[in-house]
């Protein structure tokens, strides 16, 4: 009997012992089950994983400091999305304290979203019913602009839209050009040049004044120093290693004059068309005839200005036709398909489809002499005129912009710089910053 009392208090106390056992063995486990289920729920929906950079109307307070934030994510080598035609073209960047700082300093405003929140947007944006497309971008350009020295950066467009997003890049000219130094950058920029060697055809107004003789010797001296008897001769050994730095799948950015005088000289290639004025000997008789239309990459079956006193190269311009008032003179960007028509979707982001013109010594575009491979992605239809261009030339693209400063209507020679302060939201000098950041856009096969 007392044995038998004592196995069974002996197998109660072993039953009790498995109990606590089993007891802690479960809320070991369900403790664990919870951390892991509380880590899974946070982890979707409570932790900030990307920081979207809102670029349409209402969303952003800066648009063109945006574009600076988006550059200097891509030197810190972070994660950076464009999203095409979403909110603007907004851009998704991987989250960081150093990056939402970054945009407290700059003033650019941004939004923290959740990986579900995101992935939510990337499956809208993904949609076949959705005409928006996500494109990474990988890496941040080089970036150079063709610029004369001791040239003021106030007087050019994209050295003051690049100052002003905070983007860095390096000036080069001629001398460089022709050393080939082309090949170390990703995008390049044609300030307002004339490449046909005929001094902006400034002659008529400022042929007297000390900055016009001053800049004539000063380019005539270059063209010797380099070994070239014309200033005219040396701009075209120029143009061709432009054109063949393109050709080689670079990325060249022209604005007003630079535009047209490029073709122009490539046209010209062996032909004198300069007067005596310009190089101390006649133009050629009968160069239009001479013209090879079939070396240029934009432009065809123009009519040269021949007169040294019209303050205009050719036909192409449309600057001397327009009559439109200010208070009406506005130019449509195009509407692209975001999934097949990348890289116009990408060159045309922006929080309006109305962009405000402005005029420059090349204002915009006949298209009767505008190339049939060549796209229009932005228009005037008062007046029928192509303002805003692009093309591809062997592997590299180009665009054209026509006009000097889009937040000053009709810029002169002498004004005052404009104050980008004054234009944070600039629709015209988004469209530069777009091809300032296309360089960057990790390469798609072509679906056209």
């Amino acid at each position: 009997m007392t044995k038998c009392r004592f196995n069974i208090l002996n197998k109660h106390r072993n039953t009790q012992h498995y109990l606590i056992n089993e007891n802690q063995e479960f809320r070991k486990n369900t403790f664990g089950l919870l951390i892991f289920l509380s880590l899974l729920f946070f982890g979707q929906t409570g932790f900030a994983a990307q920081l979207l950079i809102p670029m349409d109307e209402k969303g952003q307070e800066n648009h063109l400091k945006a574009y600076g934030i988006t550059y200097f994510a891509l030197e810190e080598k972070m994660d950076v999305k464009w999203l095409l035609n979403y909110r603007g073209g907004a851009f998704l960047i991987s989250d960081s304290e150093e990056l939402r700082r970054e945009c407290k300093i700059r003033g650019v405003s941004f939004e923290i979203l959740s990986d579900t929140k995101t992935k939510a947007i990337l499956n809208e944006i993904s949609s076949p019913a959705k005409n928006m497309e996500s494109v990474a971008l990988e890496k941040a350009p080089k970036i150079a602009v063709y610029s004369p020295q001791g040239n003021k950066p106030w007087d050019d467009a994209v050295t003051m839209a690049l100052t002003f997003a905070e983007i860095p890049y390096e000036t080069i000219y001629d001398r460089s050009v022709l050393n080939d130094a082309l090949v170390l950058y990703d995008w390049l920029h044609l300030h307002h040049e004339d490449f046909t060697g005929q001094y902006g055809k400034f002659y008529r107004t400022f042929r007297t004044t000390p900055w016009y003789i001053k800049e004539k010797k000063e380019a005539e001296a270059l063209a010797k120093e380099l070994g070239y008897d014309k200033v005219s001769e040396e701009k075209l050994a120029v143009a061709l290693k432009i054109k063949d730095y393109v050709v080689g799948g670079g990325f060249m950015f022209a604005m007003c004059s630079a535009t047209d005088s490029f073709d122009i000289a490539l046209s010209a290639e062996g032909v004198d068309i300069a007067e005596a004025m310009f190089d101390g000997d006649p133009s050629e008789p009968n160069y239009q005839a001479k013209i090879d239309y079939d070396k240029t990459i934009a432009f065809t079956d123009y009519t040269l200005e021949r007169s040294p006193m019209v303050y205009e190269f050719s036909s192409i311009d449309m600057t001397s036709k327009r009559r439109i008032p200010k208070e009406s003179d506005y130019f449509t960007l195009m509407d692209f398909s975001a999934k097949w028509d990348v890289v116009p979707t990408m060159l045309t982001q922006n929080h309006t489809r109305l962009v405000k013109g402005f005029m420059g010594q090349t204002t915009a575009y006949n298209p009767k002499n505008i190339k049939a491979n060549v796209l229009v992605m932005g228009e005037s239809k008062l007046n029928g005129e192509a303002r805003y261009l692009h093309g591809i030339k062997g592997k590299g693209f180009f665009t054209f912009y026509g006009g000097h400063d889009p937040e000053d209507y009709q810029h002169r020679v002498g004004d005052p710089k404009t104050e980008l302060e004054l234009h944070p939201n600039s629709p015209g000098y988004r469209l530069i910053l777009n091809n300032v950041l296309f360089p960057a856009a990790k390469k798609k096969p072509q679906k056209t």
